[in-house]
């Protein structure tokens, strides 16, 4: 099961390879441009893409997208992927920019939307709180009304690249009478704002792309709400909806699953390549089957998108079994490598990585993505009771007290 292309789709796949070729910075390609670059050169080929009017593909040609076939849009997806250029910064371009085109008044589209494009304006998400991850509708950052403003107090913790972003879209809790979903309401914040702090947290990789972003009192204009008071839940759930596809992405793991199948074949133990070792390339043939089913799987919900169905929960598939198989992945490659996937030591975000080095950042990372955007425990929950109807998973009792 392939993509079957026009010559004219066949054309615009040559063009796309030309123009990487020509044009891909040389000082982007190292091994982890999230971690290993500047803010400034990140958005080099940002900038490059924007000129070119391919920098949001999902976009629609009236707010700035180049209005492509959804057919078109996977070739670009796939051949940038093929190449390992860095996509387009996630949480501006590909989360919150569809966001506020589909939801966001005319003002605030005006405002944000050619930001968003140039790369003027970088996002980061407002979501998580340490006692609301997976329980997402569980989040107390308050948002009160005074003098035509909000004025907003609270903690989020998990903020990829706050330390780089112009803005934030946050969720916060601004009605108290109601119901924890029904009192969520979605604002768009500016991250140079009073009473905004950002603190990095370093991780086991000895990187710090997370941050906790503390607010206090700070004061954010109430026409920077999304759709209304009260309707945040809805707008964060389409938001993660974005975000579930992206930790997926079947193209990634195509990517990953050919270098990983060039390591082997050049890696060897006791003179015999890895790669003809039964029970590693075990492992790597069944790797292969599974990322080859992820990506059929998304050429099924890109058909079912064509033809204008909604794939409901069988969107949540591909954030489900996308970071579980890059998590496999990565490791059966940090065990390829043996003594020197372990002999990493991390040294800042400056650090320049050999191979076994980038391996071994990525293991650490995919355990992180099997929690982000919604636990994998989460989605099997949600695919289990509203996609195959089984019964909701029971509450724990309350602990009985005894006196």
């Amino acid at each position: 099961m392939e993509l079957a292309l026009s010559p004219e789709d066949a054309a615009f796949r040559d063009e796309v390879r030309a123009f990487i070729k020509d044009n891909y910075p040389a000082e982007m390609r190292v091994a982890n441009p999230e971690t290993d670059l500047s803010k400034e050169q990140m958005l080099l080929w940002h900038r490059i893409l924007h000129k070119k009017g391919w920098i949001a593909p999902l976009w629609p040609k009236e707010y700035g997208g180049p209005g492509w076939s959804i057919t078109r849009r996977f070739i670009f997806e796939q051949e940038t992927t093929r190449a390992g250029t860095m996509p387009p910064l996630a949480f501006s371009v590909t989360m919150v920019g569809p966001v506020i085109y589909t939801f966001g008044n005319a003002t605030q589209k005006a405002k944000f939307l050619p930001r968003i494009l140039s790369g003027e304006d970088w996002w980061c998400q407002g979501y998580s709180e340490p006692g609301s991850g997976s329980d997402l509708a569980a989040a107390k950052t308050s948002a009160r009304v005074e003098d035509s403003q909000f004025i907003v107090n609270g903690q989020k913790i998990w903020t990829s690249s706050a330390h780089y972003a112009d803005m934030m879209f946050l969720l916060c809790r601004t009605e108290l009478d109601k119901s924890k979903h029904d009192g969520l309401s979605y604002l768009l914040v500016p991250m140079n704002a009073p009473g905004i702090e950002v603190r990095p947290l370093v991780t086991m990789t000895g990187r710090a792309e997370f941050n906790e972003t503390f607010f206090t009192d700070v004061r954010v204009p109430t026409d920077q709400i999304v759709m209304g008071r009260g309707d945040g839940w809805h707008v964060a759930n389409v938001t993660l909806k974005y975000e579930r596809m992206l930790l997926g992405d079947a193209n990634k793991l195509t990517y990953r699953l050919a270098r990983a199948v060039e390591l082997m074949k050049k890696t060897t133990l006791d003179g015999c390549r890895f790669i003809d070792i039964p029970e590693y390339r075990e492992r790597l043939l069944k790797l292969q089957g599974e990322v080859m089913a992820s990506k059929y799987h998304g050429l099924r919900l890109m058909t079912e998108q064509a033809k204008g169905e909604d794939s409901g929960v069988k969107r949540l598939i591909v954030k489900l079994n996308g970071t579980m198989i890059a998590y496999r992945l990565s490791s059966l490659v940090v065990d390829v490598l043996g003594a020197a996937g372990l002999a990493y030591e991390p040294v800042g975000e400056a650090a320049e990585d050999d191979e076994a080095t980038t391996w071994q950042i990525d293991n650490m990372y995919d355990i992180g993505l099997i929690i982000g955007g919604g636990s994998s425990n989460i989605q099997k929950n949600i695919i289990g009771e509203r996609g195959l109807g089984l019964p909701r998973e029971p509450k724990s009792a309350p602990p009985t007290v005894r006196g």
